[in-house]
């Protein structure tokens, strides 16, 4: 197991966790305004979109660790080939 691990990869890893709670901040706080707008007749409508908006976002976070998982390994490709080059 290689324990090593560069500047590089933990600041795209950093940078990745950060987009990943921001989503879920973001998220969290779509869904209770939707759920507070389903109290009234009136705003149920509002709610069902930000129930929406809320699940297209949870489709988002696996594109999250998708994304940061292939930059991590193309990091790693290039670290590897710079290595191999000196």
């Amino acid at each position: 197991m290689d324990l090593h691990v560069s500047r590089i990869e933990l600041k795209v890893t950093s940078i990745y966790k950060l987009l990943y709670q921001i989503n879920d901040f973001v998220l969290g706080l779509i869904f209770l305004t939707g759920s507070f707008l389903f109290f009234s007749d009136n705003t149920m409508f509002a709610g069902t979109v930000l129930f929406v908006i809320g699940s297209i976002q949870m489709l988002i976070r696996p594109f999250i660790s998708i994304i940061h998982d292939f930059h991590l390994s193309k990091v790693k490709q290039k670290q590897k080939w710079d290595n191999n080059s000196l």
